[in-house]
């Protein structure tokens, strides 16, 4: 074997198979190989903060295949992903495979075609230890603040918690929104708008303003009411039209925090299905031979910049002119300026190839790498546009000494709006927030006179501000600088993992849990959760990746003063200080009396004697009177042991069938469900069956004497390339071929989920 490449996934492996030829060899880390230990701290705090690093458990197999392939290979191409995380993967598996440093070859990407990969492995480089000691010092970082502040945890709140450096900060923003709703005090405040017509017909909404001297805002019902006493029955004057041409600026092509910003607004996406679906699309899909075969379909996706190659917008350009005209073009390229906290290691998220619109490939994508794909394509072409062009209208009018106002505009060029359309909050940033009301206002001529046919005054209450979404939360963490692209999405999925937050409906809600343990951490270790502190941390990892500082300079500074509150805390701190409040029921214990609280265990929430351990009664949160109204539902099955009727019955891995004489009986049997479909291998039904963790799978009803089974659902159509059963995809609204040589598959829209 003359040159072995590895990446992290096996999608990306098999993508980049096909760029290269017979003499390379391309196989997957499957992600990290080595990690610090979870039994122990694995950082010599008193030797320069070295970490010990040891294999990951699971991945001893797999490192022996790599280090074979490793050991015949003239090369070694290291081509994991180009950020931190992915250069810090890279030197792992230089160290645990014992790669020498003349085979080394350090490889990256920012996308994944043809081009981009041959030209990565004409220009290896040197693993940069810059980068990797930047990831390092985050790592070593978020080890200690978790190892040492948990036993604290333990001891005051409640055992097995654990604290994070970033997520407690997270956690801090979710608490204060919630206080500051709690402490809202609704304002009182009124609107009024008339209907305007002339006499040939026009009408038009005109809103108050107020009078010469500025704007008023009605606060009461009399201040309202003298208002429309004056104005009752009386004519509007049209004191001044002011018309205008105005031009309407693209939106910048996407940045991570941006494009989970746009993808949970548009899509309803939650960030890690996000990030998911967006892996998926820089690692590759097979779109088909007349589109290319497997093509990394967008550049890489945790980026904060907003730069786009010279040749991307070339690309752009061509395609734009091509398509729309050269009128739809810029004279001058736009170009986008990054925030001061941008990173800009890479380009914004873009398409790889321009020319391939969604509309040609969405047969080969799942729904949401279609929707996704969709929206990333749409935004970074219209980036590239023409602003659109508005004759815009605003109008002044005056009835008795009183001001009312109205505004509209019409669409003269709509420039890059033919293809991106903004959501109405964009528009209005963009606009101004007293202007554009209406689209196409009628013709109004300075100095006419209207009559009101309508006046329409209401009551309003300030509202409390909202709470945090996971696309608000993202975009106030990149505001404040506040970790980085490739941390957002694991910072809200540990919060709501460790039970601090909570999601109601789309917002996030902290949980009694993390009220409490904020509290501690903003009495206890104030800089940890500081907004401005957390954000100069990450500054000090940017400037370690620049080398401009040291990796175990930023740890010393960090670990002195941290240290000292730490023991000070572990001397004051006192035994379930911060206790959680508990949470109490209408349920009287039949033992003792008392009134019975909610505590959770392994299997959920339950019932228990508050007075514990002298008294242990628990629980189940039902109703007695429910109870007892639970009838036996009898299953069409005779039991194989007795005779008896079959019951159905729920357990805590969900329903199951047992003997109703039980338990003189104790016959059980898995509960499944004919699919009304039947098996391609013997003709018989196929039914539904529990696997491992209770997953649903698919299965002949004679098992094990005909062997077919699928994790993913037979269905009755066949393959129109080769005739064979297609099958609904696991979890996903597409349907596949049961041969896989054939490799058909479609969007479903049509069958029927799984259980």
């Amino acid at each position: 074997m003359a040159n072995l490449v590895i990446v992290e996934s096996p999608s990306k492996a098999n993508t980049i198979k096909g760029y290269l030829g017979s003499n390379y060899k391309v196989i997957a880390s499957k992600g990290h190989v080595r990690d610090l230990p979870k039994s122990t701290l694995g950082v010599d705090i008193e030797g320069g903060f070295e970490a010990h690093y040891i294999n990951i458990r699971g991945k001893g197999d797999l490192i022996k295949s790599i280090k074979k392939d490793a050991k015949n290979a003239n090369k070694v191409f290291l081509a994991t992903d180009p950020d931190r995380e992915g250069e810090a993967i890279s030197w792992h598996l230089a160290n645990a495979l014992g790669i020498p440093v003349e085979k080394t070859r350090r490889v990256t990407f920012n996308e994944i075609t043809k081009t981009a990969i041959k030209a990565a492995i004409k220009n290896p480089r040197n693993i940069d230890m810059d980068l990797v000691n930047s990831q390092q010092a985050r790592r070593i970082l978020d080890r200690i603040v978790g190892y040492k502040l948990s036993p604290l945890l333990w001891k005051s709140v409640k055992s097995g918690l654990s604290a994070g450096r970033v997520q407690s900060v997270a956690t801090r923003i979710i608490v204060e929104r919630e206080e500051e709703i709690k402490a809202f005090v609704p304002v009182e405040y009124w609107t009024i708008d008339a209907l305007l017509s002339s006499d040939d017909g026009r009408s038009f909404k005109a809103s108050f303003y107020g009078n010469e001297n500025g704007r008023i805002k009605p606060a009461s019902e009399g201040e309202t009411k003298k208002i429309l006493d004056a104005i009752e029955g009386k004519t509007f004057n049209t004191r001044s039209v002011k018309r205008a041409t105005r031009h309407r600026n693209a939106t910048p092509p996407f940045t991570t925090s941006t494009m989970q910003q746009e993808a949970s607004k548009k899509l309803g996406f939650q960030s890690a299905r996000i990030m998911k679906v967006a892996q998926e699309l820089y690692e590759g899909i097979n779109i088909g031979a007349e589109n290319g075969g497997v093509q990394g379909l967008i550049t890489y996706m945790r980026t904060d910049s907003l730069r786009i190659s010279a040749d991307a917008q070339e690309a752009a350009k061509s395609y734009i002119t091509d398509k729309f005209g050269k009128e739809y073009y810029p004279a001058t390229p736009h170009v986008y300026k990054s925030n001061s906290n941008s990173q800009d290691a890479h380009e914004a998220i873009r398409p790889s190839d321009v020319t391939i619109e969604p509309s040609k490939i969405k047969k080969y994508l799942t729904p949401d790498q279609f929707k996704l794909y969709k929206l990333i394509w749409e935004r970074f072409v219209a980036s590239q546009m023409e602003s659109a062009e508005l004759n815009t209208v605003v109008a002044e009018f005056e009835c008795a000494s009183y001001i009312f106002k109205t505004s509209g505009y019409t669409v003269t060029f709509p420039g890059y709006m033919v293809v991106y359309d903004e959501g109405e909050e964009e528009k209005k940033h963009k606009d101004g927030e007293e202007e554009m009301e209406n689209l196409c206002l009628p013709e109004i001529k300075q100095g006419e006179t209207l009559k009101s046919d309508k006046i329409d005054p209401a009551r309003h209450f300030t509202e409390p501000p909202a709470r945090y979404t996971e696309a608000s939360l993202i975009k106030f963490l990149e505001e404040k600088g506040i970790g980085r692209p490739s941390t957002y999405t694991p910072i809200i999925t540990t919060i709501l993992a460790r039970n601090y937050v909570a999601r109601d409906g789309k917002s996030l809600v902290p949980t009694p849990l993390g009220e409490v343990t904020n509290r501690l951490m903003c009495e206890q270790f104030p800089e940890i959760v500081d907004y401005k502190f957390t954000a100069e941390m990450e500054d000090d990892l940017d400037e370690i990746e620049s080398g401009k500082t040291e990796m175990k300079s930023v740890l010393d500074e960090f670990y002195r003063d941290f240290s000292e509150k730490l023991a000070h805390a572990e001397e004051t701190i006192k035994e379930k200080q911060y206790e959680l409040p508990v949470e109490e029921t209408d349920i009287i214990c039949d033992k003792c009396g008392s009134k019975m609280v909610i505590k959770s265990g392994k299997f959920g929430k339950f019932a228990a004697c508050p007075a514990y351990p002298k008294c242990r009664n628990t629980k189940p949160l039902i109703a007695p009177e429910k109870v007892e109204e639970k009838k036996e539902v009898i299953a069409d099955c005779k039991c194989e042991k007795c005779g008896a009727d079959m019951v159905v019955r729920n357990g805590r891995f969900g329903s199951f069938l047992a003997c109703s004489r039980y338990p003189e009986c104790d016959f059980t049997k898995q509960k499944t469900r004919d699919i009304g479909v039947a098996c391609p291998d013997c003709g018989s039904k196929i039914v539904t069956k529990y696997g491992r963790n209770r997953t649903v799978f698919f299965s002949c009803e004679k098992y094990p004497e005909c062997q077919f089974s699928s994790w993913d659902m037979p269905t009755e159509e066949k393959c129109p390339d080769c005739g064979k059963m297609l099958f609904k995809k696991k979890g996903k609204q597409l349907l596949i071929c049961h041969d896989k040589e054939c490799g058909y598959k479609r969007e479903a829209t049509d069958i029927e989920g799984e259980e």
